[in-house]
């Protein structure tokens, strides 16, 4: 395993990831922030959330690099060429939906924090870049695409949820819609492309069946890690689920709160409803 991140094996369809959760700042960040807003860009807590899901033969993967650092749920091509110092040696995303966010300064590599405060006060090198890339990007990567190659071996078919958190208000730099107050949850499918919609449906319909407010592909579609990993026409499930904070954490001190308990067994008996289904019937 890498020292970057957590792993658990898996003996049933479903593999859960969690890139944003993680809190091991490495030497070289070199960050010109202050550490606790730094730490207001990490999804606090997920790893906690599910942590039951390794016991019941559900496949983990968690970034341990925090996504201030890099962002594991972007491609190598995000790269924001404001904040080298030499132009980048590789190919660089064209596509207008990313270059939005590297605009808004989330990139590969963050360049300001949601709030908009610059995280260097200083230019990074290629190298850097580069080196962040090998030790944290493409190890998390192997390690999401192996797990669900097993889980789709093994049973004909695989499901992959996408684990984050999100603000229960979105910040001015943190997406298209600044001020948005976000539901409880929002399932992102990239518009049906990563999922099949039925096996997205099952998702919302038992998280509103729990009482809670669900959007669908508003305002997060799902970015990089279902997108490269989705593939329905295959059988290849793959969904992002982002959960509101203040449902289980205090957003200014980043303590969990007493809704932390039962929002974990919610998520428990998603996970195991997603164990009872087969996409391939529905």
């Amino acid at each position: 395993m890498s020292a970057a991140l957590l792993t658990a094996a898996g003996t049933t369809p479903l593999v859960l990831d969690s890139p944003h959760s993680g809190t091991v700042y490495p030497a070289d960040f070199d960050h010109a922030c202050d550490p606790l807003v730094l730490r207001r860009a990490e999804d606090t807590h997920v790893e906690k959330l599910y942590s039951f899901a390794p016991d019941l033969g559900v496949a983990w993967v968690e970034a341990l690099f925090p996504r201030s650092y890099l962002d594991a749920n972007r491609d190598v091509t995000e790269i924001d060429q404001a904040l080298l110092d030499a132009p980048w040696p590789g190919p660089v995303a064209t596509d207008a939906r990313v270059l939005s966010k590297v605009r808004l300064g989330k990139g590969l590599i963050w360049r300001t924090t949601d709030e908009g405060t610059p995280l260097y006060a200083r230019k990074l090198t290629v190298a850097e870049v580069q080196a962040r890339i090998a030790r944290c990007w493409q190890p998390y990567h192997a390690a999401v695409a192996s797990a669900i190659a097993a889980a789709h071996a093994r049973h004909g078919y695989s499901l992959h949820l996408n684990c984050h958190s999100m603000p229960a208000v979105a910040s001015r730099f943190a997406t298209d819609f600044p001020g948005l107050a976000h539901a409880d949850f929002v399932v992102g499918d990239r518009d049906g492309s990563t999922a099949s919609a039925a096996f997205s449906a099952r998702i919302v319909e038992h998280l509103r069946s729990l009482g809670y407010d669900v959007a669908y592909n508003h305002p997060y579609k799902g970015v990089e890690l279902v997108r490269r990993y989705g593939d329905p026409a295959r059988q290849r499930h793959s969904v992002q689920l982002e959960i509101n904070r203040k449902l289980y954490m205090d957003e200014n001190t980043l303590a969990l709160h007493a809704g932390a308990d039962g929002l974990k067994a919610h998520l428990r008996s998603l996970v195991a409803l997603l164990l009872a289904t087969d996409p391939r019937s529905l």
